[in-house]
């Protein structure tokens, strides 16, 4: 029995799959609508794509480098629920995305989801869809990122946040420089630092900061000839809160960032320079569904 790209429509809208599944069942069905439907049932298809309509904000922010330190990623990926992050099959499919993403360095997540899984025969596509069938909830592979050189990962709160810092080093091998960068690592996760350093704010947003800067003193009664000298010292403080390098250091404020890294550097005979890093929290970003217990109940005694 022939069918139509109008069947393949219909098709589509019934099951949610995609446009090449639904012609791919329609060929085994010989163009019988019911069967194809259950082809796709039997692949597990047509559940896979019911799932992936529904909101995927929880999961785990996971970061991690090789054993040598010069290859790092960080990544997040989501189901639906805080729960799966506990589940060890949830878990492994995280850890083999990032090894896949150290070893083969695709461009993007589409192009991860192509690539054949660490370790594996299943592309990471195919493995996706083995865990959302067997774990049961919509799980996205959302953002990754990943570094060469000397590497520091740190995951805190059991994957609520990950973070990824690269440096610049001649100390790597040294055990004080992945403790220095644990303590960097932490400092990020805890305080969400916006910039590395004063070069990279972006000279709009320095300028909306001094501007609302010299309002608030002008506001005060402060005269205007010295109004650009009080913001001059509030902008430093404004580095030194949102610039890495120029925090004070949590674990000891009386140093910044870059004086405890520099300490650490001379300790060990070498250099240590923060170059860049990445932060992602699960589910930043995402609006997560608010379900009204009470309006459902309602609804179903209606």
């Amino acid at each position: 029995m022939a069918f139509t790209a109008q069947d393949v429509k219909a098709l589509r809208e019934k099951t949610g799959c995609g446009m090449m599944d639904c012609k791919k069942a329609l060929t085994q069905a010989d163009g019988d609508m019911d069967k194809a439907i259950d082809f796709l049932r039997e692949q597990g298809l047509a559940k896979q794509a019911k799932k992936a309509s529904r909101i995927a904000a929880e999961g785990v922010a996971y970061a991690t480098t090789t054993a040598d330190n010069k290859v790092g990623v960080v990544i997040e990926v989501n189901a639906e629920t805080d729960f799966v992050a506990k589940n060890d099959s949830f878990m492994d499919f995280v850890k083999a995305c990032a090894q896949t993403v150290m070893e083969q360095n695709p461009a993007d997540v589409e192009a991860l989801l192509a690539l054949k899984a660490s370790g594996s025969d299943q592309t990471v596509a195919e493995m996706l869809q083995e865990k959302v069938l067997t774990i049961g909830e919509n799980i996205q592979v959302r953002r990754f990122e990943r570094m060469e050189g000397a590497c520091v990962a740190y995951v805190h709160a059991g994957g609520k946040i990950g973070v990824l810092v690269n440096f610049d080093t001649d100390v790597a091998d040294k055990p004080e420089f992945v403790a220095c960068g644990k303590d960097v690592a932490m400092q990020i996760a805890a305080l969400n630092t916006p910039y590395l350093n004063r070069d990279e704010v972006p000279a709009e947003v320095l300028e909306h900061e001094k501007e609302v800067m010299r309002q608030q003193v002008l506001n005060e009664g402060k005269p205007e000839a010295i109004a650009d000298k009080i913001v001059m010292g509030k902008i430093n403080k404004y580095y030194k809160e949102n610039c890495l390098v120029d925090q004070e250091f949590v674990k000891d404020n009386k140093s910044s960032v870059s004086q405890y890294v520099n300490s650490v550097a001379k300790q060990l005979g070498g250099k240590i320079a923060i170059t860049k890093f990445v932060r992602f929290e699960k589910g930043e970003g995402i609006e997560k569904r608010q379900d009204d217990f009470a309006a459902e109940v309602a609804s179903m005694v209606k």
